[in-house]
């Protein structure tokens, strides 16, 4: 592949990168549909690992599939296309530059929700959230690896 290509690829991904962390703000601090109303009286959040995890998967019936689904899938998905555009955006990229980069995102949306009251902080959604960069980092090297035996590399 060119090098003109490669860059056009890489511009390309800069401009998905920067249109999916818009959404991801609007959807993580604003959404109104998922519970980002405003700031409420009663703040919640929670600072024990697998706290929240263990409570959706223990009171799933309870809870429905759409909670549990949304809590614990939802968050792993949501930063499957960070990974991936991180991986197609940057020249310099590796699977520890991915994690530390997801893992610094999430945090910083979860320290936004904790000041402002807005959602919750949970520091299960950290976990899971860099799980979904490292699963867009790993579809970014399957891709990848299809796209240069398809090129003949």
């Amino acid at each position: 592949m060119s090098q003109k290509k490669i860059k056009r690829y890489r511009a390309l991904g800069k401009v998905f990168f920067w249109a999916y962390f818009v959404f991801l703000v609007y959807f993580l601090c604003f959404a109104e549909w998922y519970g980002r109303t405003g700031v409420t009286q009663e703040y919640r959040y929670n600072f024990e690992l697998f706290k929240e995890i263990r409570r959706f998967i223990e009171y799933r019936e309870e809870l429905g599939i759409f909670a549990v689904f949304a809590n614990l899938f939802g968050n792993i998905l949501i930063f499957v296309p960070f990974g991936f555009s991180i991986a197609v955006a940057s020249s310099n990229r590796g699977f520890l530059k991915t994690i530390c980069c997801s893992f610094l995102l999430s945090l910083g949306v979860e320290v936004l929700q904790l000041v402002t009251r807005v959602g919750s902080c949970d520091v299960d959604d950290l976990l899971l959230n860099t799980i979904g960069g490292a699963f867009g980092y790993i579809f970014f090297l399957i891709c990848n690896g299809i796209r240069r035996s398809r090129n003949g590399r």
